[in-house]
């Protein structure tokens, strides 16, 4: 017989499902544990579980949890939460989870490319060095402003999609 949970879909695909698009982030360079935490965030309806549900669900220990849910704070792809009138923390997925992740990215490029610029003017233009830094450099310009440019276009797409949010 197969086991549903309280919205009742069944709890195995729901697993599967999970452990399948962790296996994906994971193969995509996320570690292990966050890929799976945010696999269930993802896959619940409220979009935000305890500790202890993810613990729970994903029969890891709640440290697992803990530092699963560091690192993909860090890179601004869930959020904490108190729950009202508790001390209990609920760990929560947005929407835009995509959209956060790769502004994060954003920023970081921008670093790149001030220190690529420092490269070059250290190694000088027109050395071998110089010249393959300024590629790079201009590798990078290139992606944060198709980033910047294709991530308005979602916004709108998303809009027309789904309506304002």
């Amino acid at each position: 017989m197969t086991e549903t949970d309280a919205d009742g879909r069944d709890e195995g695909a729901v697993s599967r499902f999970v452990e399948s698009f962790a296996a994906q982030l994971v193969e995509a360079g996320m570690q292990r544990m966050p890929a799976r935490v945010f696999a269930a965030l993802l896959s619940s309806d409220e979009g935000a579980m305890t500790s202890a549900e993810l613990a729970g669900q994903l029969r890891i220990s709640p440290a697992a949890v803990s530092g699963a849910v560091r690192y993909l704070a860090q890179q601004h792809m869930v959020s904490r939460e108190r729950e009202p009138g508790s001390r209990r923390e609920r760990y929560r997925v947005h929407s835009n989870q995509w959209y956060e992740a790769l502004t994060n990215r954003e920023a970081v490029l921008k670093r790149w490319e001030g220190a690529l610029r420092e490269g070059v003017e250290s190694l000088g233009g027109d050395t071998a060095a110089g010249r393959r830094m300024s590629e790079t450099l201009a590798f990078f310009e290139f992606v944060d402003t198709e980033i910047a440019a294709m991530m308005e276009r979602w916004r709108q797409h998303r809009d027309q999609v789904f309506g304002d949010g």
